[in-house]
Parts: structure tokens; C-alpha cells; sequence
């Protein structure tokens, strides 16, 4: 038996949500929302959203918080005035911060007769696909037991380069982790606003236009809306819509989850990803990248083809065998990600052969394959005219 047969034999990464038990909500509030004007921890409001989202809970609907604000929490708690920029500085707020976070949630969800658990989570964990099925497994079997997972990134041991870097993007990967039926982003605006200042209700496809709209990041936190739209991205190749409003609205939490809240509504895209496909396609984080040709990319697209040395036209970066990479047009638009089959070196003697010259160079027979279908994701974009 296998160790994640042991952890859950029953749990199923490919399987599709049951339609009739589509009642999970995860709901990510950010720095800006949780803090009051004058940018401290407002343990107000986090008492009064654990009050609607118990009322939820009592309603049967299960919920996942992602939460930032530690770094906040702490950086107040310590008596700093700003935001520390230094790396150190800021896990030294973390340290501090996330317990006093998490106290304030564990008191807030007790008025109600609920217990929490803390979840910290790493960019790490996503590039495993062993612990990413572990945090899934542990997210799950919390909710099974009536537990409120309440999730952050693990800012305290988390390097530069394997930081979710904000967490829209880390509670988008949640939701997709527990099958929730929605992503609700709260944050300090109405929603994802037009050129004219106007709020646009629905978003059916997010194009490099709406990215566009979304603008830069906020002034207390790490992530702006650009990383709440790519988030929404993310949750809509798995199926998910996302909804982000303002957080600071009363009773926000339970008109969204009536499909009543105003602000931006994403709504799931046509070209879903499954499972592993998903996690290669959002989870990992790329080492390197390939140029492909116009016929190999509509080999790969249209046919769902593997990729051969024929098709490369150019290596990107440093990696190893068993590594995601990025696949590109030669226009460098991205347009998959896949498990390259071997080393950059490798890559870069066999691109533009065609099968028979690429045996010649390994010195063995067989189709030589750089990315093999089923290692490959072909990201929603790529489908976009």
C-alpha cells in the first residue's frame, strides 16, 4: 500500500465534485480588509466574520478561511510603525504575529461552539505533488470533523523563491484543494473596477484586457488585484467561480454564498483542468522554458500530442529531468506547462531533430519524447483566439 493509499485510500484527486454536496466556501480576506484606518489588526471585525461564517457553518455549508495579516499583526505587536521590507524582518513578524492570529480566531469561532486549526502552507508544498496531496488530505479530514481550517502561508520558514507571494494565490489553490463551490476574495474595494471607475459585475473570460484593468498591488498587503483576477483564473480552470467584493460590507459572507453579494463575479472557464493536470498547471512553479513551432504547439493543442525534439526551437534556463517547465509560442506567449523528460543540456542537443537524429544522439531506439502528453497541461489561455 502506498503512502497516500494510507493517508486516504477514499480520496480521489480526479474526481468531479458531487453536485449534490456543493456547499463549500472558501473565503480569503487580505492585510487591507483585516486592518482598521490607522492599519491595525481590527479584532472587531474578525469577531464579526466568524460570526457570519459560523452562521454559514450552521446553515451545513463547510468553511475554509485563508487569511493574511500576520506580518501586520506582528510588526504592530513588536512596535514597528511600517511594513518591514527585509526578509528576516518579516518572518520575525510572522513568528510573532501568526499566534496572536490565530488566538483572535480561535476565541472569535469559540462564542459559537467552533473549533479551528491552523494550516500553513509553503510554495513548496505545491511543487511536491506527494505533499500537495497531504495538505489536501489533512484540509479535508478537518472539514469532515467540523473543524474551521484557517490557512496562511508559512511566512516564518518560506524563502523568496518559493513564496506564494500573496495569498489570493495560495487561497485559490485551496479551493481547488478541498473542491470548494466557490472562492470568495474579500478586500478593500468593490470589485474589479472598469476604466470609467465603474464596477463590472461578471467576468465570463479573463483576457490580457482584463489584467489590464486590474492594476497594481495594495499599500498594507503583498498581492492588488491583479493577483485576485490571476487567482480567479486558477479557480476557473478547475471549475470554481470567484467572487471578490468588499469585505468590509455587513453580511457580505452570507449574501455571496446566496449568490447575492455585488462585486466582481468570475465565472468557471469552458476548458477545465483536472487533478494532476491542474496542479502542473498552476501548483508547480516552472524552472525553465521551451520555444515551440506553430505545428508542434497545434500538435500539443488541438491533437494532445507529446512534444518532440522536433518542435523546439529554442531552451530556456537550467533544469533537470522530472521538472516543469514552460512551454511558449515563439511570439513567447505562454501556452502550456509540462514534466520535461530531461536535462536542459539534453534539451538543447536534441531540439529541431527529427526522431531518427535524436536517437543518433542518445544512442537509443525509440520515440524520443521531451514531454510526454500525459505530463502536459495546456493552460485555458491557449485556447483563446
Amino acid at each position: 500500500m502506498s503512502d497516500l493509499e494510507e493517508l486516504d485510500p477514499e480520496l480521489d484527486l480526479d474526481q468531479e465534485p458531487d453536485s449534490d454536496d456543493l456547499r463549500t466556501l472558501v473565503v480569503k480576506v487580505g492585510t487591507t480588509t483585516l486592518t482598521d484606518a490607522e492599519g491595525r489588526l481590527d479584532e472587531a471585525y474578525v469577531s464579526t466574520l466568524a460570526d457570519d461564517l459560523c452562521a454559514l457553518m450552521d446553515l451545513g455549508r463547510r468553511v475554509v478561511l485563508v487569511t493574511s495579516g500576520a506580518v501586520r499583526a506582528g510588526a504592530e505587536q513588536l512596535g514597528w510603525t511600517a511594513r518591514p521590507r527585509k526578509v528576516a524582518l518579516k518572518q520575525a513578524a510572522a513568528a510573532v504575529g501568526q499566534g496572536r492570529l490565530m488566538a483572535l480566531y480561535g476565541a472569535a469561532f469559540a462564542r459559537h461552539g467552533r473549533v479551528v486549526g491552523q494550516v500553513l502552507l509553503t510554495r513548496q508544498l505545491a511543487q511536491d505533488r506527494q505533499r500537495y496531496v497531504n495538505a489536501q488530505n489533512t484540509l479535508q479530514a478537518l472539514l469532515r470533523h467540523e473543524a474551521v481550517p484557517i490557512v496562511n502561508e508559512n511566512d516564518t520558514v518560506a524563502i523568496e523563491e518559493l513564496q506564494f507571494g500573496d495569498n489570493d494565490t495560495l487561497a485559490a489553490l485551496v479551493a481547488v484543494l478541498v473542491q470548494a463551490d466557490l472562492l470568495l476574495i474579500l478586500t478593500n474595494v468593490d470589485g474589479l473596477l472598469d476604466r470609467s471607475g465603474a464596477v463590472i459585475s461578471e467576468v465570463s473570460d479573463i483576457t490580457p484586457a482584463v489584467y489590464a484593468l486590474a492594476g497594481g498591488a495594495g499599500e498594507h498587503g503583498s498581492g492588488g488585484m491583479v493577483t485576485k483576477v490571476g487567482a480567479a483564473e486558477i479557480t476557473g480552470a478547475a471549475g470554481i467561480p470567484t467572487v471578490i467584493t468588499q469585505g468590509r460590507r455587513p453580511t457580505v459572507v452570507l449574501e455571496a454564498a446566496a449568490g447575492t453579494a455585488p462585486g466582481t463575479y468570475f465565472l468557471p472557464g469552458p476548458n477545465r483542468l483536472r487533478g494532476r493536470k491542474h496542479w502542473l498547471a498552476f501548483g508547480t512553479q516552472p524552472t525553465g522554458a521551451l520555444t515551440v513551432n506553430g505545428p508542434a504547439r497545434r500538435a500539443l493543442v488541438e491533437d494532445h500530442r507529446s512534444l518532440l525534439p522536433a518542435g523546439v526551437t529554442r531552451v530556456h534556463g537550467s533544469f533537470q529531468p522530472g521538472d516543469t517547465v514552460s512551454l511558449q509560442t515563439e511570439e513567447g506567449r505562454e501556452f502550456a506547462r509540462g514534466m520535461i523528460g530531461c536535462d536542459a543540456r539534453e534539451a538543447r542537443a536534441l531540439m529541431g531533430l527529427r526522431s531518427s537524429e535524436a536517437e543518433a544522439v542518445l544512442g537509443r531506439r525509440g520515440v524520443v519524447e521531451l514531454i510526454h502528453r500525459d505530463n502536459l497541461a495546456i493552460l485555458p489561455t491557449a485556447y483563446r483566439r
